[in-house]
């Protein structure tokens, strides 16, 4: 009986053609070589040279169909070496799952690999800013039926139009539109230039800052009605202690009781505006 191993060695690498330079071999030699080596690679135990030696060949036989499929994004401004390398991941992906069971060409089978390697490598990367895989989609979506819109009806289409054609709510439009806005960006330190001068100044000169004051002016609004609902001795122990700044002593000899009750009136108080506060927000 013969082991496992001993297969290998049987009918491993002794049995296939010795190649110097796998990436050199002609498409159509590529094709009746990537047979017999498919049939090999079924047999060999996975891990063994013999294994290593007939998949790294056949990926090396085989780039070519990675920069077939790769041409076709040459107008995006990734770096080409960047989208081969991508494919060969697909590449690798389908020598991994082809069968010859399938009686199907291994290019055609492995093309679409390739192929979609490389798109979910645009889709995952080319967003300057993290936008949901569902609202990428919906993007390229929208971006078609505007372009049959506008030719069809000879004008930009409305909200409305796009989500009758694609099925959508007027809200999902809506939000794969603003999610449009994620595909590119703009430095904060671009230049523009003026239209009617020779003056320069940064796009971050004209995006305003969060202003801390405006927190303050959403809480005295939301706090208004609630001092309103004090009793008069609370409004004005509040306005002793935090407008006058006097201390709970002073405050107790102010109203004549103890600054022990001035402290468990305040903490009452502010207690009760506090939650007031948590429920209106």
């Amino acid at each position: 009986m013969t082991t496992a191993t001993g297969t290998s060695t049987d009918i491993g690498i002794a049995e296939l053609p010795e190649i110097v330079s796998p990436q050199g071999v002609e498409p159509k030699d590529a094709r009746d070589l990537s047979k017999l080596f498919f049939t090999r690679l079924a047999v060999l135990e996975e891990g063994t040279p013999e294994y290593q030696y007939a998949r790294n060949t056949l990926v090396e036989m085989n780039m070519s169909l990675v920069r077939y499929a790769a041409g076709r994004f040459r107008h995006r401004s990734n770096d080409m070496e960047d989208i081969v390398q991508v494919g060969t991941i697909g590449l690798i992906k389908a020598i991994d799952r082809f069968e010859l069971s399938r009686e199907v060409q291994f290019a055609t089978f492995a093309v679409p690999y390739i192929v979609g390697e490389i798109k979910r490598f645009f889709r995952d990367t080319s967003w300057a800013v993290h936008v949901p895989r569902r609202l990428q989609e919906a993007r390229v979506e929208l971006a078609k039926a505007t372009d049959e819109l506008s030719t069809r009806l000879g004008r930009a289409p409305k909200v409305s139009e796009l989500a009758e054609l694609m099925d959508l709510t007027e809200d999902e439009v809506i939000e794969a539109r603003t999610a449009s806005n994620g595909y590119n960006s703009t430095s904060l330190d671009a230049t523009l230039h003026g239209e009617r001068d020779d003056s320069e100044a940064a796009l971050a000169d004209f995006i305003g800052a969060e202003d801390p004051a405006m927190e303050l002016v959403e809480d005295f609004h939301a706090l208004a009605p609630l001092l309103a609902q004090l009793e008069e001795r609370d409004r004005e122990i509040l306005r002793l202690r935090f407008v006058d700044e006097l201390t709970q002593s002073q405050i107790g000899v102010r109203l004549g009781v103890s600054q022990m009750h001035v402290s468990r009136l305040l903490s009452r108080t502010l207690a009760r505006l506090r939650a007031g506060m948590l429920t209106t927000r």
